[in-house]
């Protein structure tokens, strides 16, 4: 008679589950990875994020236009009205959150500025598709060497201050952004 309780079943699965991604993951296998402590995770954890590692090596890179289907094609904002820049943007940023695609720092572009980065910069650009159901691709609206911007609109006060402290010149008045919007977000928990 085995007098063993349930959740070993599943704890002796989780380890088979570790050996085997593993396993798959050992071509892929550099010294980064021993820089990363999973072994200080649960076991169905430290599986998630095997898992994560293997699906990053195996996704293929794509343009974001191509994540779609058909592929997601804009038309040329030059032969549109505000109205419908308007609405293919709002059908647009739907269709990338679809895929698990969550922009942020929009608010100091207008619709026709962030409709023409996502036409220019965000669906050409070649990024890996994967499909796991908790990874997001963040893309930050924002020029990464853009201080006076993130300053002006999005840093905290806290973040104002060590700004401040690390780097010589004035701050730029903080100001709320001029086309506030709703952007959807990575849900919580993930």
């Amino acid at each position: 008679m085995n007098h063993l309780p349930f959740p070993l079943e599943d704890e002796v699965d989780q380890l088979l589950l570790n050996a085997q991604l593993r396993d798959e993951l050992e071509p892929y296998l550099d010294e980064a990875v021993d820089l990363v402590a999973v072994r200080h995770l649960p076991l169905a954890q430290e599986n998630d994020f095997l898992q994560s590692m293997l699906d990053w090596e195996r996704a293929p890179a794509l343009p974001i236009s191509r994540w779609f289907e058909p592929e997601l094609l804009l038309p040329r904002m030059d032969e549109l009205s505000d109205a419908q820049v308007k609405r293919y943007l709002n059908e647009t940023l739907q269709k990338l959150y679809g895929q698990r695609i969550v922009l942020a720092f929009t608010d100091h572009l207008s619709d026709r500025q962030l409709y023409c980065l996502i036409s220019r910069d965000i669906l050409p650009s070649y990024e890996k598709k994967i499909e796991h159901p908790k990874n997001y691709l963040h893309w930050h609206c924002l020029d990464e060497n853009d201080s006076e911007t993130w300053l002006r609109y999005y840093a905290t006060d806290a973040e104002r201050d060590e700004w401040l402290e690390e780097n010589e010149g004035e701050l730029p008045p903080h100001c709320d952004p001029p086309y506030p919007r709703f952007m959807h977000r990575r849900p919580s928990g993930f």
